[in-house]
């Protein structure tokens, strides 16, 4: 890896997290298409890369995350489920899901047809919670088992939390919103996993290069949620769904043909 190659993962990181459309499964793409090969420095990198996207949630939203107390209890009591399941499965995630391009492509595929299926069969009802402060305690765990899907690459921990709170009777504004909070405990404690497993294999030249992925992934996630924000007021996520689809396609047949 190379400092621009940081550079490109920190903007493809930073557009793609908080947008349904698998910011892992975008990295794993983006170094195939570098020709870079699956090391182990470079599954971490994209594991510990998303901290800066989780900075800009901090930024924008520091009030409800650390003062809060109705939103703390949900986002603890939603992340439980992903806590659970990722120290269980982190290793098959690891050694097996995150080197596979046609596990990715496979969930960006069929992602994108259930967000589009979802979205025509979708009709929100006036009583569905608008706010978090709304959102019960058992549907935040529900929502919590969702994001838990989002293990395995390709799937969208965006878009699995977000569909989870709509089907749970949860508004738009309000699930995307706990989607961009929930993000925060459950990368952190991802990075921090794995950081505590692998940081001794990191050389000085690789931080470096984590560092720069790291800022350029905060600066454009910050427009990237901003941008989301204003996206749902009108839109649905079709266009997110017709995306994924043509990007798997398109990789398929011109990339591993």
């Amino acid at each position: 890896m190379d400092f621009l190659q940081a550079i490109i993962f920190g903007i493809v990181q930073g557009i793609s997290e908080f947008l349904p459309i698998s910011s892992t499964g975008h990295l794993i793409l983006t170094g195939r298409l570098l020709g870079l090969a699956q090391s182990e420095f470079l599954k971490s990198f994209e594991i510990a890369i998303q901290l800066g996207s989780i900075l800009s949630v901090i930024a924008l939203y520091w009030r409800p995350l650390f003062t809060d107390r109705e939103t703390i209890k949900r986002l603890a009591i939603a992340f439980v489920p992903t806590g659970i399941l990722g120290l269980i499965f982190y290793k098959i995630v690891k050694l097996f899901l995150l080197a596979s391009n046609t596990v990715v492509l496979w969930s960006l595929f069929l992602g994108g047809v259930l967000l589009i299926i979802f979205e025509y069969w979708h009709k929100e009802k006036e009583e569905d919670s608008d706010s978090i402060a709304k959102i019960s305690y058992g549907k935040s765990f529900l929502i919590g088992v969702a994001q838990s899907v989002a293990m395995i690459p390709g799937v969208s921990r965006s878009a699995a939390t977000i569909l989870g709170g709509l089907a749970l009777g949860v508004k738009r504004k309000a699930i995307v919103e706990f989607s961009f909070l929930l993000a925060v405990p459950t990368m952190v404690a991802a990075t921090a996993l794995d950081f505590y497993k692998n940081w001794q294999q990191f050389s000085l030249n690789q931080f470096q290069f984590l560092a720069i992925g790291f800022i350029v992934a905060f600066v454009v996630a910050l427009a990237s949620i901003k941008f989301l924000l204003n996206f749902i007021k009108k839109r649905s996520f079709i266009a997110f769904g017709v995306y994924r689809i043509v990007l798997a396609l398109a990789f398929w047949l011109l990339v591993l043909r």
